[in-house]
């Protein structure tokens, strides 16, 4: 993709995310294209593959279902309102429209009987069921079963200095083999620069939450820390991971249980912690090769600020 392409459509998409609680104008976001008004829907329809008001209501309510599940006494009128909707019936109304349940269902899923086919099946093909947005406990007891007798685990608030990283997005989501492709350029390109594979301190920002946003539609980007002076450029982008402090959960594991270690730190964890969830994606160090190793060992990080 032209390079100046992407950097503005990523300026539309940090725009939007910024402003999900407000009312969000297509002139307005056009505007910060920097596109032709006349070109830019098409522009964005045609990188994104959905429409700019198909996104900003699809990452408004899965923002919104987030806040329902880790803010469980958050009234549904406070989750409406703070995501920009009006009332609490238009917000319910929108979510049973996309999701097929209730928010009450989607706090509730024990209760569910049945549901109606949301967008997220008939337009995204996404499979959604409201229990798969709280993972199993993760306490002792759970550590102890076999399917976990391979898994440690520990968590702790820890400071991070400001690091300056070479990025590249996975052009398929979470799709394993976008994944791949983005580290497999990203590790040659740094060992190319001087900076070999036993060396390199590797992260992952994963920007949503796969239980309700569509797997090819979630943003992933890898990122390899670099030293002040190295140079950047296309494909690959400069960036930086700010200093702040970081919940650190330490995995060793089963990749496929990898989503509940990271739910753990959202539904166990914070709630009673003093903080809340700083405005940064999650993200994953990695500390080895999980397709060699058959297994992955990681430290997942949350940026905290407190309440």
């Amino acid at each position: 993709m032209n390079k100046t392409y992407k950097t503005r459509i990523d300026t539309v998409i940090q725009y939007i995310e910024s402003n999900l609680n407000s009312r969000i104008t297509l002139a307005d976001v056009a505007e910060v294209s920097h596109f032709s008004p006349y070109h830019f829907h098409r522009i964005f329809t045609g990188i994104m593959g959905e429409t700019v008001n198909d996104f900003i209501a699809r990452r408004r309510l899965e923002r919104a279902v987030n806040q329902l599940v880790f803010n469980p006494d958050m009234p549904v009128t406070q989750v409406a309102l703070d995501l920009g909707f009006s009332s609490s019936a238009n917000f319910s109304k929108a979510v049973k429209l996309h999701f097929g349940y209730s928010p009450s269902e989607l706090r509730n899923p024990d209760k569910v009987k049945d549901s109606k086919i949301g967008k997220l099946f008939s337009k995204y093909g996404k499979e959604f069921q409201p229990s798969d947005l709280y993972p199993s406990s993760i306490t002792n007891d759970v550590m102890n079963r076999k399917t976990f007798k391979d898994t440690n685990m520990k968590i702790e608030v820890r400071e991070l200095e400001r690091k300056r990283v070479c990025t590249l997005a996975s052009e398929r989501g979470y799709e394993p083999e976008g994944i791949y492709a983005a580290w497999d350029k990203l590790i040659s390109w740094a060992s190319n620069h001087g900076i070999m594979p036993g060396n390199q301190q590797r992260f992952a920002l994963a920007f949503d939450n796969p239980a309700v946003t569509p797997i090819d539609k979630c943003r992933y980007t890898a990122a390899i820390v670099i030293g002040e002076e190295t140079l950047v450029n296309a494909p690959f982008e400069l960036s930086e991971i700010p200093n702040g402090k970081y919940a650190v959960l330490y995995y060793k594991g089963p990749v496929e249980e990898t989503l509940n270690a990271q739910l753990s730190i959202y539904s166990d964890w914070l709630p009673d912690s003093g903080f809340e969830p700083d405005n940064y994606p999650m993200m994953e160090r990695y500390l080895n090769d999980a397709r060699s190793d058959g297994f992955v060992e990681m430290e997942i990080y949350v940026k905290l600020k407190e309440i």
